[in-house]
């Protein structure tokens, strides 16, 4: 797939490639800068701190001049040269070259990795849950989602950003799309790659756990496909209310399609906003803190912990459809999809509505300057 993806976008890479080159002029400007730092919305050789500090170190910091103490704005003319020396030293390894598909490819390979972690360790600590009790009450199997992702992101930050979530990325784009270079075209393609991680992952899972499922089926003599096998169905996809707490204390009609489609986007708008917060160059007091993926994961953790009853708590396209797509082939057929109510669209939807003010809020209001300097 990434092959053929590469071969099929070369020139669109080859493009990107160029227009970053293009970029470090441009960013003096404060218009663009593809090297992830915030640009501004000045004219003249004028730069955002940083671009001083997160990309190249304090130790530059003399070697520019402040121009506008308020805005925090640096003439920056004179790190051009850096800049370029910067793109040429990243660009390169060992001496050797990448070619923009390879950079491509291995940013698409590092989102494919960290969702499959996330979907192996979260999904697998349901299937755990579910049919041998490994793990006991909400709080254990939260925990193991938390340290799922926290391990995808340490693992793949430093390659794509991890973002590991088609509604992350969309929040990225649209609110800082300067952090990994985001395009609507890179918005696909991260997409992709993280909805067919959640399928592997949920291959995996399946095969690992094929005859543990099996066995849990034949003792409570559950058939896939019927309505009772929603209670299986839920170690691959999310579900509405939680199949493992239908009896006590809901029943099966206590959640609305309304109210989870809600919940998902609460979620999710909580999630991004913390991603946002911790990580904005603003924020001293996580700036550049190894434990930030840490904080993330136990984000995910609490926010399991509430709202895991009502909706299983998704919060994630592709940590939801990819295997519920395995689910579907598998044997559950309608109820994977579309689900015994229907509602599978709401853990895509959802998210999506969610995570954009989520990220904003943190972005532009809580560590913006326009806003406030307007009031």
């Amino acid at each position: 797939f990434f092959f053929a993806v590469a071969n099929q976008l070369r020139s669109t890479t080859a493009w990107m490639a160029s227009q970053e080159l293009d970029d470090v002029t441009v960013s003096s400007s404060g218009r663009k800068n593809s090297l992830g730092c915030h640009p501004t919305v000045a004219d003249g050789e004028q730069c955002c701190p940083q671009v001083v500090t997160c990309c190249f170190g304090n130790n530059v910091r003399g070697s520019v001049t402040l121009l506008d103490e308020g805005e925090g704005l640096y003439d920056c003319t004179p790190l051009l040269p850096v800049v370029k020396e910067h793109i040429a030293e990243v660009a390169s390894d060992d001496g050797a070259q990448f070619k923009p598909r390879a950079l491509l490819l291995r940013t698409l390979l590092a989102e494919f990795i960290g969702t499959l972690i996330i979907v192996v360790t979260g999904c697998g600590s349901v299937v755990t849950a579910v049919t041998t009790g490994a793990q006991t009450g909400l709080w254990q199997v939260a925990v193991v989602w938390g340290f799922g992702v926290t391990l995808a992101i340490l693992c793949t930050a430093e390659t794509s950003g991890a973002h590991l979530n088609p509604a992350i990325s969309i929040a990225f784009w649209l609110v800082r799309p300067q952090a990994h270079g985001m395009t609507a075209l890179k918005v696909v393609l991260y997409s992709i790659a993280q909805l067919l991680g959640g399928i592997v992952g949920g291959l995996l899972n399946l095969g690992m756990y094929a005859q543990t499922i099996s066995t849990y089926e034949v003792k409570n003599n559950i058939t896939r496909g019927t309505d009772e096998s929603v209670i299986t169905a839920c170690m691959f996809g999310e579900y509405y209310p939680n199949p493992g707490f239908i009896g006590a204390p809901y029943e099966n009609d206590s959640v609305s399609m309304f109210m989870a489609f809600v919940c998902e986007a609460w979620g999710t708008f909580i999630l991004a906003f913390v991603i946002f917060a911790l990580t904005n160059p603003r924020n001293k007091v996580t700036g550049g803190n190894f434990m930030v993926p840490f904080f993330i994961g136990f984000t995910v953790s609490t926010l399991i912990s509430l709202y895991a009853p009502i909706t299983q708590a998704g919060w994630n396209p592709a940590r939801d459809f990819g295997p519920r797509i395995v689910a579907a082939l598998a044997g559950w057929g309608r109820i994977a999809i579309p689900g015994p109510k229907g509602g599978f669209w709401l853990y895509i939807v959802g998210p999506i509505v969610g995570a954009p003010p989520g990220a904003f809020l943190a972005e532009k209001v809580l560590y913006g300057t326009k806003i406030w300097k307007k009031l």
